[in-house]
């Protein structure tokens, strides 16, 4: 009996997230219950005109106290009818006005959008250019690196084979000297055989 005495006392919310603690827990108490929700307030029609007054008394008849009343309500009506009219119109230039701003906007989002789309594919494509391009100048250094390879391993050839010549004409050319040494040294030879013999 307690529990439902304490269950019955009202909870004072302190703060809006208690109110909104508070609500939820109402409404979770029996989900299955239907909600209602309040229909939006239908726009008022325009008040039509009268076509045809029937409170008119005759032109026969003076007037009297009622057609000023007919005539004082019929103005007020038409009176209202007027204002309706004018801050309709004034309504309508108002959601103009507001939906041609948010076109202007939405204008101005999309070119904004556009060029800073426009910058980031030219960016990314000059990105793609200078990739390539490294990739390029990479594969142009190997084959050039390459290419320089083959020819200093033909010049170095080259130079091999010159340097064979060129070792082969040394010797060639130590043999000759050594021929002309040797024919010289006969010379020298003959010659000191030759005072030996006249000596």
């Amino acid at each position: 009996m307690p529990d439902n005495k304490e269950e019955e006392k009202p909870v004072v919310a302190k703060t809006a997230t208690d109110l909104q603690r508070l609500k939820l827990q109402k409404l979770m108490k029996n989900p299955e219950k239907p909600i209602i929700l309040p229909e939006r307030p239908k726009a008022k029609n325009t008040p039509t005109v009268p076509e045809f007054v029937r409170n008119v008394m005759g032109s026969s008849a003076g007037a009297g106290s009622g057609e000023f009343h007919v005539y004082r309500h019929l103005r007020r009506k038409e009176y209202a009818r007027q204002k309706f009219i004018q801050e309709k119109g004034h309504k309508e230039l108002l959601d103009e006005e507001y939906h041609r701003r948010i076109e202007e906007n939405k204008k101005a989002a999309e070119e904004i959008t556009a060029k800073k789309r426009a910058k980031r594919l030219k960016k990314k494509q000059k990105w793609k250019q200078k990739k390539m391009k490294t990739a390029n100048i990479g594969e142009h250094n190997k084959n050039e690196n390459s290419n320089s390879d083959e020819e200093d391993s033909d010049e170095q050839k080259i130079s091999d084979k010159n340097d064979n010549k060129i070792q082969i004409s040394d010797k060639d050319d130590n043999v000759f000297n050594n021929e002309v040494k040797d024919t010289s040294n006969s010379k020298d030879m003959d010659e000191n055989q030759f005072k030996q013999i006249l000596l």
